[in-house]
């Protein structure tokens, strides 16, 4: 298998949401990166989306000309899995979340690729043994979670599948960190991995709190705002309760625990919305009515605060 220093061209299977950013932070360090999109619309597509984050990096000085001019040049745009594999040393895969897609693009890209290639996956959801299950070399299929936008946002886990192999795991967590992310390699795979199970476990109580009638929506967004979110920036939850007692947390966990939401399904408040056609920012109305100045307000607001963020991480600071 090829050392973290043996990589130097990216097979980038994909070009959308996902796939333009994550393209973007391996151009960013030096890497040659052959995007793929299955049409020359998407990849024009995808190189406006770059374009623009280009530009947004590089009024907050993240970014210089010489830096963009040497970035797009190193990104291909390629329409076929074979183009997008040739000379590849590593693959991070972010087409459509279908087990059936991806799996399909698998088994065409193990026909170009030799047996000692990376292949990762930035699945969110898919656990890894069932996503390499019909793959010749298993062992160097792995999960590398990049977090959205992927361009702000350092995150990345890096989840091992039952025949992952050790060495797979710790070439793909250098190379993310290479790339100057933050890599967390999990122990092993679980669904939601560890980000997600957390992510939705705050969000089931949050539901709860509005569904249940103890604080409007805007109340429990305003809480993790100003109170949980500015914490978590600096501690997380083991950290919290470290600092302020494990005796402490205890005793409230014993009796708060019984009263949090438990509930196994998918959460009745969001199927109300799904069911009458309220899906979000998609359709302009959600939990929240979304107008267009306001969806850009808070659009503008988190990419100002995750370029904050950005900037603390580039100066060193430790947290």
């Amino acid at each position: 298998m090829k050392t973290v220093n043996e990589i130097k061209r990216i097979c980038n299977l994909g070009c959308g949401t996902m796939g333009f950013g994550t393209a973007i932070a391996f151009a960013q360090h030096g890497y040659e990166v052959n995007m793929f999109g299955r049409k020359d619309a998407s990849i024009d597509r995808a190189m406006g989306n770059i374009r623009a984050t280009l530009a947004i990096m590089k009024a907050n000085e993240l970014l210089t000309d010489e830096g963009e001019i040497a970035l797009l040049k190193r990104i291909h745009g390629v329409t076929t899995i074979e183009e997008a594999a040739k000379d590849a040393d590593f693959v991070l895969e972010s087409v459509a979340e279908d087990m059936a897609v991806k799996q399909q693009v698998y088994r065409e890209l193990e026909g170009y690729l030799a047996p000692d290639i990376i292949f990762a996956t930035d699945s969110s959801g898919f656990l890894p043994t069932e996503a390499s299950a019909h793959m010749a070399y298993p062992e160097r299929f792995v999960v590398a979670h990049f977090w959205n936008p992927p361009h702000l946002i350092p995150l990345v886990e890096v989840v091992p599948g039952e025949k992952t192999s050790r060495e797979t795991v710790e070439i793909t967590w250098q190379l993310m960190e290479k790339i100057g992310k933050k890599p967390a390699a999990l122990l092993k795979e679980a669904p939601g991995f560890v980000g997600n199970r957390l992510q939705f476990a705050l969000l089931r109580e949050a539901l709860h709190c509005v569904q249940d009638g103890i604080a409007t929506a805007e109340v429990v967004d305003f809480i993790c705002k100003y109170g949980i979110g500015r914490r978590l920036g600096v501690t997380g939850p083991l950290e919290t309760a470290d600092l302020g007692g494990l005796d402490v947390f205890y005793n409230i966990s014993a009796y708060l625990n019984a009263d949090l939401a438990d509930n196994k399904e998918g959460a009745a408040l969001l199927k109300q919305c799904v069911d009458e056609g309220r899906l979000g920012t998609k359709t302009g109305t959600g939990l929240y009515p979304w107008t267009p100045e306001e969806l850009k307000r808070i659009e503008t607001t988190r990419e100002e605060v995750l370029i904050e963020w950005l900037k603390k991480d580039k100066a060193g600071q430790k947290f």
